[in-house]
This record gives structure tokens, C-alpha cells and sequence, in this order.
């Protein structure tokens, strides 16, 4: 089976990390699955990633900056994949 990679043929952290979520054995505990939908990021970092994505759609980003974007963009990435698990452990107990 073909694995979903980055651009440069490798796979990202987060590929990675989303395949072993969905590997996982068990359930995510409804309590957990509300707590990790609470989960987001401040309004400082919210700041932060508008003015770094900002300064990128201009080619104003600096090389040394461009890092702390990218870690935005997979922290944001990983955040997804949990509410995501979370979303779903919470329907599937509706649903039963």
C-alpha cells in the first residue's frame, strides 16, 4: 500500500503521526474526546501565525522565520488529526 508523503517523496512527521493514530487499539474516552476538542491555540499564536503567513503571501518571511511558520503549520496539522479522532470517538458512542 502507498503512503502519503510530503513533497520531497518522504513522509512528514504528521503522516507519520497520523498513521499511528489510525493504528491505535482502543477507544479515545468520551471525557478525553471533550477535553482534546478544548484544545486550540492562543490568541498570541494566533497573532503570530497571521503576521508570519502574512509576511510569507508578501516574500517578506524571513529564512529564520519560515521554521517557526512551518511549526505552526504541523503543530495546526497534528491539532487536526486529534479533533478529528475526538469527533469521531464522540459520534460513534452516539451512534451505539
Amino acid at each position: 500500500m502507498k503512503t502519503p508523503q510530503d513533497a520531497g517523496g518522504k513522509a512528514s512527521e504528521i503522516t507519520i503521526f497520523g498513521r499511528l493514530l489510525s493504528q491505535r487499539r482502543g477507544e479515545m474516552s468520551p471525557s478525553l474526546a471533550r477535553y482534546v476538542l478544548t484544545l486550540g491555540f492562543s490568541e498570541a499564536d494566533q497573532r503570530r501565525m497571521t503576521e508570519l503567513a502574512n509576511a510569507n503571501q508578501r516574500g517578506a518571511l524571513p529564512g529564520a522565520d519560515h521554521g517557526e511558520l512551518m511549526g505552526y503549520v504541523k503543530a495546526g496539522h497534528l491539532l487536526a488529526l486529534f479533533h478529528s479522532q475526538a469527533r469521531k470517538a464522540l459520534k460513534k458512542r452516539k451512534v451505539s
